[in-house]
């Protein structure tokens, strides 16, 4: 698999011209596309060109895969940067290590890395969530599974839905966690939004155009817990019947702090009876 430019043409790796004349097929996320990228390399492509997106994925892979299986070279490419990012090429990879085929890569370009780069935001600890639901309820609830999350957190989003999801990502993580909404990244109209979520989703209400990356500040370190606090969270839990050891482990886990210092806590509190 190849990545491709995810906006200015010069940042095509320097191996994808070649990797694309040599295949012997291409399997293109857009065919046109791929037409038109390989005129602004000025490449030809030697090998066969098929489709491969996600409505037929499922039922191109196999025949990729007996093309590999076969000894033939076949280069996968997605519309913008990495294949399998949020974009087809999982399955095909998957398919291919299972028939113990070889598969490389050709680094090139990433929005998700891009993006990061160019918040402002802590970087050395992140994870990356692709694209949220589209439905309100779904995308609240995915966005509560995180809500605690302390790395900074990564998206992908359409431009009529920023507004919604930003709107949402404030609700839940509070309006004023800190985010970047990077657009159209390496292109010509390139702008990077640095905020608070409240007020980038009032901003984005206006309408956003363009390819869209939001990068969020992952959550801050849980307040304190005294030890008092902690001893009686722990004979909360017994009067309603755990035992010492799973009240603790329970404990510890809300307060975010080792088990070892909530039995400390308790140790300490039934001496001092």
């Amino acid at each position: 698999m190849a990545g491709t430019p995810i906006g200015d043409i010069a940042d095509a790796p320097p191996r994808l011209s070649e990797e694309l004349a040599r295949a012997d097929v291409v399997a293109a996320e857009d065919t046109r596309r791929l037409r038109r990228l390989t005129q602004a390399l000025g490449v030809t492509p030697k090998g066969r060109v098929v489709s491969y997106f996600e409505g037929n994925e499922a039922a191109r892979t196999p025949e990729l895969v007996e093309e590999l299986v076969g000894g033939a070279r076949v280069l996968l490419v997605t519309d913008a940067g990495m294949p399998s990012v949020s974009d087809p090429g999982y399955r095909l990879v998957a398919a291919a290590v299972e028939r113990d085929v070889r598969v490389t890569a050709v680094p090139g370009p990433s929005a998700v890395l891009t993006a990061l780069a160019l918040s402002g935001l802590p970087v050395d600890r992140f994870c990356f969530e692709g694209f949220l639901p589209r439905k309100a309820g779904e995308r609240l609830s995915r966005l509560r599974e995180v809500a605690e999350e302390r790395r900074t957190l990564v998206y992908f989003e359409a431009p009529h839905r920023l507004d919604d999801t930003l709107a949402a990502m404030a609700e839940v993580f509070g309006a004023e966690r800190r985010a970047a909404v990077c657009r159209e990244l390496t292109k010509t109209y390139e702008e990077v939004r640095r905020g608070a979520l409240g007020e980038l989703a009032v901003w984005a209400a206006e309408g956003v155009r363009g390819e869209i990356t939001v990068v969020v500040e992952g959550a801050g370190e849980p307040p304190a817990v005294e030890p008092e606090e902690l001893v009686r969270r722990v004979r909360v839990r017994e009067e309603a019947g755990e035992r010492r050891k799973e009240a603790i482990a329970a404990v510890a886990l809300e307060a975010g702090v080792p088990k070892r210092v909530v039995f400390d806590a308790v140790v300490a509190a039934k001496r001092a009876l």
